[in-house]
């Protein structure tokens, strides 16, 4: 009887787009022969994304959920195509993942696909995704997911270009209204629009903060190479500070009113409700952001196909 290793087992997940227990129950009744795994399970149905495994899915949609303002979960699930992110079938099957992804305990995307299918326990995540891939036509990818929750305070969520961007924002206040909402929902856009790494400098480490200065001194030395020691020093302070402001949520610019930073309109924002409102966590996702994409040329495909 041969070995089954994991290695094997995921080249064969990606020849096949199956699960991985699927995969490992194919090799392991095949002797570990990886042609005769792949027939196996393309007669048990489980391989008809064989020939999509291998594409990139860097398009999709990014969605969010928040239930009783106080838990929310965000997901990114991707297509090969626009064309097909925007398909109804499939902004459904985006939704059911969600609400998934809502009571799921799993703590990272793979015990997340190996758990049962909310909507028909006898499949799990990943065999329902493949079964979506055979009907969709295209590779498709749950490729994350993150709840927040505070019992404390609130949780809202942001969805920017149909879906291209997500954020879910987390804060802590004793009063959950209108107001309150809408100004978490402001936040959320800034956050959409502007990239924010870290609510507050209190999260920045000291090892980041180090290694930018080495990084901001060689830049200062290649530019003034003359300038002494102390002047470098001063300036890579400046631009350590104007840094932070960009890195930092509460630091950068208020979009909707440039006289404000973020941290000055929660202020604001606090003393017209009468209680403090102070963002703890959040977080940003879009669509295939550090994906790469396939680039598609229309007149090479064309003439493929003529002289094909």
């Amino acid at each position: 009887m041969a070995t089954i290793t994991a290695a094997m087992v995921k080249e064969l997940r990606e020849m096949t787009g199956a699960g991985m227990m699927d995969c490992k129950k194919a090799l392991s009744n095949t002797d570990g022969d990886m042609d005769k795994a792949v027939e196996f399970l393309r007669e048990k149905g489980l391989a008809a994304a064989a020939k999509k495994a291998g594409r990139i899915a860097a398009e999709g949609l990014v969605t969010a959920l928040v239930e009783n303002d106080k838990k929310g979960v965000i997901v990114e699930v991707n297509s090969e195509t626009d064309f097909v992110a925007k398909n109804a079938d499939f902004q459904g099957y985006v939704a059911q993942v969600a609400d998934q992804a809502m009571k799921t305990k799993a703590s990272n995307i793979e015990e997340f696909l190996a758990e049962p299918w909310a909507l028909d326990p006898s499949k799990t995540v990943e065999q329902e995704l493949s079964s979506r891939i055979a009907i969709i036509g295209e590779k498709l990818s749950i490729r994350r997911f993150q709840q927040l929750e505070n019992q404390n305070g609130c949780v809202v969520a942001y969805i920017h270009g149909g879906g291209r961007i997500g954020v879910l924002v987390e804060a802590e206040t004793a009063v959950v209204n209108d107001a309150v909402k809408e100004a978490l929902k402001n936040v959320a856009m800034q956050i959409a629009a502007l990239k924010p790494q870290y609510v507050s400098r209190d999260e920045v480490s000291d090892d980041f903060i180090e290694k930018e200065k080495e990084i901001l001194k060689v830049q200062a030395k290649n530019e003034m190479p003359d300038k002494p020691d102390n002047i470098i020093d001063k300036m890579i302070l400046g631009r350590l500070n104007k840094e932070l402001k960009e890195f930092c949520l509460l630091d950068q610019q208020y979009v909707k009113d440039s006289e404000l930073t973020v941290g000055k309109y929660l202020q604001q924002v606090s003393k017209e409700v009468g209680t403090s409102v102070a963002v703890k966590k959040f977080v940003r996702f879009e669509t295939g952001e550090g994906m790469q994409k396939k680039e598609e040329n229309f007149a090479e495909e064309v003439a493929k196909q003529i002289h094909g």
